[in-house]
């Protein structure tokens, strides 16, 4: 049918803020079919039923309308209504008619935010990064560069279009006065995910492509290495969180076979062509033998057939093997020092972001997985070009009983090689497979059922939406939004009362995290109605687990429902000292009642995800700039409370303060049963002063108490400086031990203070 109307082809069309424009039935078509599209219903509608709609509408209007110069849009959308009820369509009218609704609120709220917005803007512009919080929210985008301001003014004008037509106003209000953060609102309209666990194995298989050219499957480890961080670099473009490769020595291990499968070829090739035994061997059948080789590690022996009877051949056979394997060697960690020296300097996201990269490694036994997290640790130990420390990939070595953790094992070098890298540079952080809620899913040998974690802390594993697909690979969360605990904790506690309330403090906790449960699936179901299309590598090249093979037209939830949507919290010790007047550090008591209160916001998250069937899950909050947003809001409203309010920052989800004392055994103690309580992600730290690199022991004896104390993901962190004129990494006081210096002269120190905290998200 014709989009205009034949009768009345100059009718024209008076839009809400009086304007006209001509009469363009497409738009109509559009709207009757985003009715369809919109409902939730048993009922399995056809474009041709939307088509039915819109006929009938044209129809009407061009019997109406044929004299009359102008319609308005508000009757076309009550003759819609009245058409889908008129044709049985009583369902969609309903949709449509709370949608159209909506609509109008929501133009009303935007208008209303539009002074806000504009200062937003103003402030973006004219101030820079120390003087403007909304430039510094994410931790590796640089808000003073012209790129990085750029997606500042995105994101702020993208949550003001969110808080106005894309989510329920109560959401937007408990946002807005700091009862909750919906995290990574700016990313809402998209329809994005947060994170996932990149498979290499299955991406690497049949090759891929970034929208630009297909990739072959890598045949060496320097290609490995390469697409390792171009498929970092693509994901990270379809979303909003970090990307992680959940068995990064798992993967890199065939690359190191199939370099040394060449140099093996060529060493041969070369020493039998000088000593003239080309002509005598068939060396074809040898490079076949070669390409049968399951490991870099063989008896020679094995090609005695070939050189039977000559010992200068028999020779020449291990001289190829021994500088074949030294180059593997050596050319694996070239790839490794690449692979840093690339997720350090790469772009992606408009050319303003550092990709928020993790690795997960340790446990793959082979000697070409060995080789990989050797030459990674050692090329981490070495810096970036001028001996920095490279702040990405954030690298999680697995602690495996029977593997690596005791004398004896066959990683066992390299967990204390972690230990020592680390001591010097921060990285890699430490995860621990044998904690019983991680343990419960290992099956040996099979990489997919380690938990491993994002360098942010988040952690994926059950799957109560799919129980068959307990597995890291291809799954991450989906959107987490935190409740500010404090808040709570002050109307209820004694610093409001004679005696804390506990009853009306869990009644409104529940009340928030119903309000957390509504708009989480708020937001899921905006990200099931987006298409394959809308994330090309993530979805196009089957990142996401199940995508593989997905139409552009397919729906979404049947894939997405394998990840998380959770529940997040900050400042559990003030929230402690507002209910009882001491934090779990300081007391058996509050001790005990943190413990009660966050073991009851994990059983309200597994009872929703028993009811809804989807994975909704509690997390340990990455606070980065949260825990001071919260903190000046209750400042602003209860004003200055001792131990409370009385600094800029809540303490970081369930972290007893880095300002108490308190030893390293002891914070540990308490906070290793958050770990189990937390499935949605965790981390314990500990701050240590002093040069740990010259005391690598007690560094690792800190790690094992992680260990024996049920954490699931650990760092330590410590002071690294850098002098930029003599090169020495270390702590350096007011003199540099490498040259002999002073600060004052000439170039400043470089000094790194727990950098990790904030491009990590701890």
């Amino acid at each position: 049918m014709s989009t205009t109307i034949k009768k009345n082809p100059d009718l024209k069309v008076v839009k809400r803020d009086g304007k006209k424009d001509s009469f363009q039935g497409e738009k109509i078509a559009v709207a009757i079919k985003k009715g369809f599209d919109g409902l939730v219903s048993e009922n399995e509608y056809t474009v041709e039923d939307a088509n039915k709609v819109y006929e009938a509408v044209i129809k009407e209007i061009e019997k109406d309308y044929k004299e009359v110069e102008f319609i308005k849009i508000e009757d076309i959308q009550d003759l819609i209504e009245k058409k889908l009820d008129e044709l049985g369509y009583s369902d969609v009218k309903e949709s449509f008619s709370i949608y159209r609704e909506r609509r109008n609120e929501s133009r009303k709220i935007f208008k209303a935010r539009y002074h806000k917005l504009t200062k937003a803007i103003e402030a973006l512009t004219l101030k820079d990064a120390k003087e403007e919080d909304a430039k510094r929210e994410n931790g590796n985008v640089d808000g003073n560069t012209a790129m990085g301001t750029m997606l500042q003014y995105g994101s702020t004008l993208a949550k003001e279009f969110a808080k106005s037509y894309q989510m329920q106003n109560r959401f937007a209000e408990a946002h807005d006065n700091g009862l909750i953060h919906i995290h990574d609102m700016d990313f809402l309209p998209m329809g994005t995910t947060t994170c996932c666990q990149i498979d290499l194995n299955e991406l690497f298989k049949d090759g891929f492509s970034t929208g630009h050219g297909h990739l072959r499957c890598p045949n060496d480890i320097m290609s490995y290495s390469a697409l390792a961080a171009i498929a970092i670099q693509s994901n990270q473009n379809d979303q909003h969180g970090g990307q992680s490769l959940p068995a990064f020595d798992y993967f890199m291990a065939p690359g190191v076979l199939k370099t040394f499968k060449k140099q093996f070829k060529q060493s041969l090739y070369d020493y039998m062509e000088l000593d003239g035994f080309l002509g005598l061997v068939k060396f074809e059948h040898i490079a076949k033998q070669i390409d049968k080789l399951q490991s870099i590690e063989f008896d020679i022996e094995d090609f005695e057939n070939y050189y039977e009877g000559s010992d200068v051949l028999e020779k020449i056979f291990r001289l190829a093997y021994k500088k074949s394997l030294t180059k593997t060697d050596r050319i694996t960690y070239q790839a490794m020092e690449a692979f840093i020296h690339n997720l350090n300097t790469m772009h992606s996201r408009a050319g303003a972001q550092v990709p928020f990269s993790s690795i997960n490694f340790g446990t793959d036994t082979s000697s070409e997985g060995r080789m990989v997290m050797r030459n990674y640790l050692l090329a981490t130990d070495a810096g970036l070009g001028k001996g920095e420390t490279p702040i990405f990939p954030i690298s999680i070595f697995k602690v495996k009983e029977g593997i690596n953790y005791n004398e004896g094992e066959p990683n066992y070098d390299l967990f204390k090689l972690a230990c020592k890298v680390s001591a010097k540079r921060l990285f890699p952080n430490f995860s621990f497979i044998d904690s019983p809620y991680n343990l419960q899913y290992y099956k040996p040998g099979d990489y997919k059922t380690e938990v491993a974690y994002m360098g942010c802390r988040t952690r994926v594993m059950a799957n109560v939406a799919n129980p068959d697909k307990e597995i890291v690979s291809g799954r991450g969360n989906l959107s987490f939004t935190s409740i500010n605990l404090v808040r709570l904790g002050i109307k209820y506690g004694i610093v409001s009362n004679k005696k804390a309330d506990m009853d009306g403090f869990y009644k409104e906790l529940d009340e928030t995290m119903e309000l957390v449960k509504d708009q989480l699936l708020e937001r899921f179901e905006i990200q099931c109605s987006k298409k394959v299309y809308n994330f090309p590598f993530l979805l196009g090249q089957g990142v996401w687990i199940d995508s593989k093979g997905l139409k552009n037209n397919s729906r979404l939830r049947p894939v997405l429902k394998n990840g998380t949507l959770t529940f997040g919290f900050i400042g559990l010790a003030e929230t402690l000292k507002a209910l009882c007047g001491a934090h779990h550090g300081e007391s058996e008591k509050a001790r005990k009642l943190g413990y009660e209160i966050v073991k009851h916001m994990r059983d309200v998250a597994d009872k929703y995800a028993e009811e809804y069937k989807l994975n909704f899950s509690l997390i340990a909050t990455p606070a980065e700039g949260l825990s001071g947003r919260f903190t000046s809001i209750d400042k602003s409203i209860y004003g200055i409370i001792p131990g409370v309010t009385d600094r800029n920052y809540y303490t970081n989800s369930f972290h007893v303060p880095v300002y108490y004392n308190i030893s390293i055994v002891d914070k540990l103690k308490i906070e290793g049963p958050y770990h189990a309580l937390t499935n949605g992600g965790h981390i314990s730290y500990i701050e240590l002063d002093g040069d740990t690199a010259t005391n690598v022991e007690a560094f690792e004896k800190i790690v094992r108490v992680m260990h024996d104390n049920g954490i699931g993901y650990g760092a330590i962190n410590h002071p690294v400086d850098r002098d930029p004129v003599c090169g020495y990494t270390g702590v350096i006081g007011d003199v540099c031990p490498g040259c002999g210096r002073h600060e004052n002269e000439g170039v400043s120190i470089e000094r790194v203070r727990n950098a990790s905290l904030t491009c990590c998200g701890r």
